[in-house]
């Protein structure tokens, strides 16, 4: 059963034409935030360029890295406090609060705020609906919006205005908004601060679409769709009284028949969970009907689904769909789709597995699972999403019938990439996943990076099609159902780390930077996030197979890699020679190999070696200079987060002006980078010593 945040606060929610209510804000003490340091330092932003697919991964590392770590190192999340700064220790404040709520936020600023991407009034499921009810599509979100608002106990009238949902998101754009951001005062907080108009009504947020990359790449949405599944999992893996808006833990599926009982583990985080559910049923929906490939061909076409059989034709998601684009008063929605790159990426296959795994374990309705959340259940029964055929619960696919409810459109997607990560880019003979497919010939190209995050994926893959609990409970030991498709992605995973630990290592400990079927190993100076890749798939290989020589292996990694890349001066980890260059998959990864060294691969009692670089002390200093220096950076206009609001202690004053409250190094959305400011979104950097006397 997932865990879920014991502290809660008002998300935002819109749909035009709707009234809001205000949110109650707090004031701020001001923090330094190590300034003295940081002087010593240059982190100047090298590209403003929006990168959908990095920002979006390195936002679920933060996630993870945020509020379920600190717990999980025994923290009591009803200390944190956004106001609080630095409490109750810097460590804390900076993961529980900064790592997690930058996350929450840039999951918003997609898919609420800027617009980048076919909006929800269009989604297939919207217009199924819609036609089989006989109304318009913007009548019948509106009315879905309601439907949902009901199921959770929230008031229609405080859901905040022009909001753009999307259906599916778009490669990249420009962050910077494109009018004056509207902070005037809707209403009065606590001790002066004031809920500026913007976080009420998201109108003047959107971004430009003459420069959004009408681009469909699947790690891009993709990694758009976990931060949504994992979000989703968290706000809908409880029930909350309606009266008291007091959280409880599910007893049954049909806990919210009781009038006073709501889904979602508050009114409005439950609002948001169901935002957030509503744009991924229509985005597999999209998928499923659009979006997959057939190289015979050269045509997409629907989805074959949980039938899949690769070896009687591939079908896939390509890298890259061309969208020409239509825009009106219902939003924008794809006139046309066109494939620009029809071969297959790892990456992308990967950041659609994973996601479509963490959303199973929510979605799951199979009587044999008995570890699912009974919150989760009261999801799918009708009410506010529909039930799967009973043909689609059981383990034989074969019988399998057509149906676009959330489950069976999920488990079909899931089935699907999973059968062609295994036919694509997995070569049994060398043991190894391959970057590269091109429809007709598999590469052969290893990337440490990219294999390692492919055993993660699988792991959490593995859990949730044998019912193990998944999302921020995906460490937690559980009676699996043991079936045929687990089995094979442990036999993948344990023999893609074998091969790490066999051919991969080098004499100094580091993890080579790839290797080529027929030339070996690539060589070249070490680099950083080859070590990352290394680091996640062996201690995602320990956690599903429980055998700890992959641990002992990601440790002696780890040392090698804090050895070699940290620098002293920097405060950071070198990504490469001398350079330390930072985009926003660099970043995630970053955070992702500190968490595992804080909750897994920390000396113990029972190590025989204890090296200092795994001492948690040592690991948690990593943790904040990383964010201190690369993060944060060291003034208003440096570092990769670019602005930030009241979620993380930025709040509005009247009589401060300034853009930046809490004094730290993260300007207000408004003030930062640009005429009209830019969203609260992570941009590349490089690190510098500063040379100026």
């Amino acid at each position: 059963m997932s865990t879920h945040r014991k502290r809660r606060k008002v998300s935002g929610f819109v749909l035009t034409g709707l009234l809001s209510m205000a949110m109650i804000t707090t004031s701020c003490a001001p923090s330094m935030q190590g300034s003295k340091q940081k002087k010593k330092l240059n982190v100047p932003v090298t590209s403003y360029r929006f990168d959908t697919a990095g920002n979006m991964f390195a936002y679920s590392e933060f996630e993870l890295s945020g509020e379920p770590m600190v717990e999980s190192l025994g923290l009591n999340l009803d200390l944190l406090k956004p106001e609080a700064v630095d409490k109750p220790s810097r460590f804390d404040y900076t993961a529980g609060i900064e790592s997690y709520e930058y996350s929450e936020e840039a999951m918003y600023e997609v898919v609420e705020k800027s617009g980048l991407g076919i909006h929800l009034v269009n989604g297939p499921m919207i217009q199924q609906l819609a036609s089989a009810a006989g109304k318009n599509n913007r009548e019948l979100l509106g009315e879905r919006i309601k439907e949902l608002a009901e199921q959770v106990g929230y008031p229609i009238e405080q859901i905040q205005q022009n909001m753009y949902p999307t259906v599916i998101e778009y490669s990249g754009g420009d962050p910077h908004y494109t009018q004056k951001v509207d902070t005037g005062k809707f209403a009065d907080g606590e001790k002066g601060a004031y809920t500026p108009n913007y976080q009420v009504d998201f109108a003047s947020l959107r971004w430009d679409r003459k420069k959004m990359e009408k681009t469909l790449i699947p790690s891009a949405y993709g990694s758009t769709f976990l931060k949504q599944a994992l979000w989703a999992g968290d706000f809908l893996g409880g029930v909350h009284t309606k009266d008291k808006d007091e959280e409880k833990e599910a007893t049954s599926s049909s806990d919210d028949k009781d009038p006073n009982i709501g889904l979602g583990v508050s009114s409005a985080d439950g609002m948001q969970g169901m935002i957030l559910a509503e744009e991924i049923w229509n985005k597999l929906a999209f998928i499923h009907e659009n979006l997959f490939y057939n190289p015979q061909t050269g045509q997409l076409e629907k989805a074959q689904g949980s039938k899949y059989d690769p070896s009687k034709g591939l079908q896939y998601l390509p890298h890259e769909v061309v969208v020409d684009e239509k825009v009106d008063d219902l939003g924008a929605n794809a006139e046309k789709l066109t494939v620009k790159n029809p071969s297959s990426d790892l990456q992308d296959q990967w950041m659609m597995l994973w996601p479509a795994s963490e959303y199973f374990g929510v979605m799951d309705q199979r009587d044999e699972n008995k570890n699912i959340n009974p919150a989760f259940r009261a999801l799918t029964d009708g009410k506010p999403f529909p039930s799967a055929p009973k043909e689609n619960l059981d383990q034989d696919t074969d019988n399998d019938i057509d149906s676009t409810d959330p489950y069976s459109l999920n488990r079909g997607l899931l089935l699907q990439q999973f059968r062609n990560l295994q036919t694509m880019h997995w070569n049994e003979q060398e043991g190894i996943f391959v970057t590269k497919h091109d429809g007709k010939t598999q590469g052969k190209v290893f990337d440490p990076f990219q294999a390692g995050y492919t055993v993660e994926s699988l792991r959490i893959f593995q859990r949730a099609y044998d019912g193990l609990p998944v999302g921020y409970a995906s460490g937690e030991d559980a009676e699996g159902l043991k079936t045929e498709e687990g089995k094979q992605a442990l036999a993948m995973i344990q023999k893609q780390a074998d091969f790490i630990l066999a051919k991969l290592i080098e004499k100094n400990g580091l993890v080579a930077n790839g290797y080529e079927i027929g030339n070996g190993k690539v060589g070249g100076q070490p680099k950083l996030l080859a070590q990352i890749g290394a680091i996640r798939g062996l201690t995602a290989a320990y956690l599903a197979t429980k055998d700890s020589k992959y641990r002992d292996a990601a440790r002696k990694i780890y040392v090698a890699m804090d050895q070699y890349f940290w620098d002293p001066q920097l405060k950071t980890f070198r990504t490469e020679g001398n350079q330390a260059i930072y985009d926003p998959t660099i970043a995630g990864g970053v955070s992702a190999v500190l968490r595992l060294g804080l909750t897994s691969l920390m000396n113990t009692t029972s190590d025989s070696t204890k090296p200092k670089a795994l001492q948690r002390k040592i690991l948690k200093e990593r943790y904040q200079d990383f964010y201190d220096h690369v993060i944060d950076g060291p003034s208003l206009t440096e570092g990769m987060q670019a602005s930030e609001f009241w979620d993380t202690g930025d709040l509005y004053y009247e009589k401060d002006q300034s853009g930046n409250t809490d004094k730290d190094h993260v300007p207000q959305i408004q003030k930062g980078h640009g005429k009209y400011g830019i969203s609260p979104i992570l941009l590349p950097v490089e690190v510098k010593l500063n040379r100026e006397k």
